[in-house]
């Protein structure tokens, strides 16, 4: 019997309608359009507006096109994992709200918090379902509503994120399609540099903390980006030459979205061209777990059966890691 690995067989995404370019946060804080894009690669970024409109509403979005694409009932969904650092609540897990707003009545679902890393660690996570035998369909959700914590008075993170996210189906496959290795990394030390320090357990919220401006995202950009820069770098090059592939033997390289500089850093040391980097930035910012998927779908329709394709991410954490993944299907 051939091995049976977790193949990528659809894939969606979701973004808000409203988008929010840097001419507009110009008038919100001391910027400008160059500014913003000369640093990060960034124009603009959707926001999801809207009273009580969390991260379940655009995962939920993304799953079910998902189902209508692939032609299967959410029913038929065995497990749902949901990757995001904004989840609704504190509890109960959003991919729970998620498989009950999609009607997939017999999926059993958990979330993974992982940051920017958390599509990644849960692609992972999930082909092991799909691997063992015991689950047949398994929905990866990568989504964040980062316009719920970030400060629009902080100019250092404001520019960055944005709103939105995708999700892919995992099905069994025995013909050497699917993830076919992976790399997953975390060092807890990088913490201080990069969190949001009120809202858990270690600091519950106060009158106190809300008045410090503590429960929006805060980074030290500079140590930040010499972590990311060198070690999302180095774990796409590992990946490569742990499995014996070359830069001829990659189609295309899938970054986080986290900034044009570290993605291009991480194309350079893997000796991948420009035109084989999945791009999309400067419309949607970063989304953290949000950005792979998004990429995915938009390239979907230029990805064909037998590409291989390497994820690479980097995250608060600190997290990152790869992914190698032989693609499934033409579009």
């Amino acid at each position: 019997m051939s091995k049976i690995t977790a193949a990528i067989t659809a894939v969606n995404g979701y973004v808000p309608d409203y988008v929010l370019d840097n001419k507009e946060l110009e008038a919100m804080i001391d910027t400008t359009d160059e500014w913003i894009i000369t640093r990060t690669g960034i124009k603009e970024r959707r926001i999801l507006k809207g009273e009580g409109q969390g991260s379940s509403v655009m995962g939920a979005a993304a799953v079910r096109g998902l189902c209508e694409k692939r032609g299967i009932s959410p029913e038929e969904i065995d497990l749902l994992i949901c990757c995001t650092v904004t989840a609704d609540y504190i509890f109960p897990a959003t991919a729970n709200i998620i498989t009950d707003k999609i009607g997939a009545k017999n999926a059993f679902g958990f979330d993974i918090n992982a940051a920017c890393s958390g599509f990644i660690y849960g692609l992972v996570t999930g082909s092991k379902f799909i691997e063992s035998g015991s689950h047949k369909k398994v929905v990866v959700v990568g989504v964040d509503k980062m316009s719920a914590i970030v400060d629009y008075e902080d100019r250092t993170t404001c520019i960055i994120f944005g709103d939105g996210g995708g999700a892919v189906l995992l099905e069994p496959d025995e013909n050497g399609f699917g993830i076919k290795d992976s790399i997953l990394r975390s060092d807890g030390s990088g913490f201080k540099h990069l969190n949001q320090k009120a809202g858990g357990s270690a600091y519950p919220p106060t009158l106190e903390t809300v008045k410090n401006r503590e429960h929006y995202a805060r980074q030290e950009g500079k140590a930040v980006f010499k972590f990311a820069v060198t070690n999302m770098a180095d774990v796409s090059a590992e990946i490569m030459e742990k499995n014996n592939l070359s830069s001829d033997d990659i189609a295309w390289l899938v970054p986080h979205q986290a900034n044009k500089r570290i993605i291009d850093a991480t194309a350079r040391r893997m000796g991948v061209s420009d035109e084989k980097v999945m791009l999309n930035i400067e419309k949607y910012g970063n989304t953290t777990a949000g950005t792979i998927p998004l990429c995915l779908w938009e390239w979907e329709n230029q990805l064909k059966k037998g590409d291989n394709i390497i994820l690479a991410a980097f995250g608060g954490g600190f997290t990152w890691g790869s992914i190698w993944i032989k693609w499934a299907y033409n579009s």
